[in-house]
């Protein structure tokens, strides 16, 4: 299988994780208008799944590296496969939750507060489980990246002002997504040996474990989705047979964005035998200020922004950067 041979080559793979959970959202804007994200979703775990497995039989099987997948999963014992399947219900149950929270608090409430959160839990849970990288650093860099997402929380607020308060049912739905978001990654890593080279009776290699972990949400997503089709949290009902009414081009954005999101996953599990798990997962999840530059540049959310949230837009930038650097100098 590939194995990252340098912590350069881990910080790339890391950007592209941040960069992948990102953007993997864009693909829900360029759904149809009354495509339903309940519906998008199925598309979207597909997505996931259908990565995972391309990537597991590819990278994951060639070379003389570490074990190659179908003998990886065969000889896997059920606890590393319990735990990886376990991150992705978690992921799953967490990634819906924060969802609905932006549908019905906004992106300046539910995404700062959800993936915030899911940031300094994550980075602290893995630190613990696996202390690689200076802790000072860690912690500064964590801090810049926060005050980024505060930042980029500020300048969706002046853009909802006029809007109404915020919704107690919305926050409460982001911080328990948060909540959630920050644990789901540390039994992925928990379920694979910790060094790629060499592999462990047992344990799983780290394309096996996204492909357990993928199955985890596709499974998981049968009940979860299921139960917020039939209740959910803002709008009408929708059934199966909605579904499979939607457009092929709606179908496939949804696809779309589940690869996206897996190949960022995928990347930032591959990255983390050098990176370490805390900082892997920190580097990613600063995908929220990248959101924010696909707002501000492409879909210009910004355009008719009060004055001062331009200032505001430039000082996240500029924090972001320097706490991205103080992760990437912890290791």
């Amino acid at each position: 299988m590939f194995v990252i041979p340098s912590y350069s080559l881990a910080v790339i793979f890391c950007v592209i994780t941040m960069l992948c959970w990102g953007s993997w959202a864009n693909a829900q804007k360029l759904a149809s208008s009354n495509w339903r994200f309940e519906l998008f979703y199925w598309d979207f775990v597909l997505g996931v799944l259908f990565v995972s497995l391309l990537l597991a039989f590819t990278l994951g099987s060639w070379g003389g590296e570490g074990r190659s997948f179908i003998p990886d999963l065969m000889q896997a014992d059920s606890s590393a496969l319990g735990s990886a399947l376990l991150g992705g219900i978690i992921f799953n149950l967490s990634n819906i939750l924060l969802s609905a929270a932006i549908a019905i608090a906004g992106m300046a409430v539910a995404f700062p507060v959800g993936v915030g959160l899911a940031l300094v839990i994550g980075v602290v849970v893995n630190y613990l489980e696996l202390p690689v990288g200076d802790a000072g650093l860690l912690s500064v860099g964590v801090g810049f990246i926060v005050v980024a997402i505060l930042l980029n929380a500020g300048a969706y607020r002046r853009l909802s002002q006029g809007m109404g308060g915020v919704s107690g049912k919305g926050l409460l739905l982001a911080v328990v997504s948060g909540c959630l978001m920050g644990l789901f990654y540390r039994y992925v890593a928990a379920s694979m040996f910790p060094d790629f080279t060499v592999p462990e009776a047992g344990m799983l290699s780290p394309y096996t474990a996204v492909v357990v972990f993928a199955l985890g949400v596709f499974v998981s997503n049968i009940l979860f989705n299921t139960i917020l089709m039939r209740y959910p949290f803002t709008g009408a009902p929708v059934s199966y047979s909605d579904y499979f009414e939607g457009s092929w081009v709606s179908h496939l954005t949804g696809v779309l964005g589940g690869a996206i999101w897996c190949i960022g996953m995928a990347f930032s599990i591959i990255a983390s035998d050098k990176a370490g798990p805390a900082i892997a997962y920190g580097l990613g999840q600063g995908a929220t200020v990248v959101a924010a530059l696909w707002g501000i540049y492409i879909w210009r959310e910004f355009r008719n922004a009060p004055r001062g949230t331009h200032a505001m837009l430039h000082l996240m930038l500029a924090c972001y950067i320097v706490g991205l650097t103080m992760l990437v100098a912890a290791r």
